[in-house]
């Protein structure tokens, strides 16, 4: 896996503008995104699932 594809599909929860980027993309705090990849790790799609929120159709 590339790092340009990582980081489209995982989570750096250490980079700051990585955390405001996803905290902006799912519309939640900091500290909400910091919980959810504490629950199901970095994966992108496993946060989202974990949110709520839908795949796009």
């Amino acid at each position: 896996m590339t790092t340009e594809s990582r980081v489209k599909t995982h989570i750096d929860i250490h980079d700051r503008s990585v955390r405001e980027h996803w905290s902006h993309h799912f519309g939640i705090s900091d500290e909400r995104l910091r919980k959810a990849v504490r629950m199901v790790g970095t994966r992108a799609s496993s946060v989202a699932a974990y949110l709520g929120f839908r795949p796009a159709t």
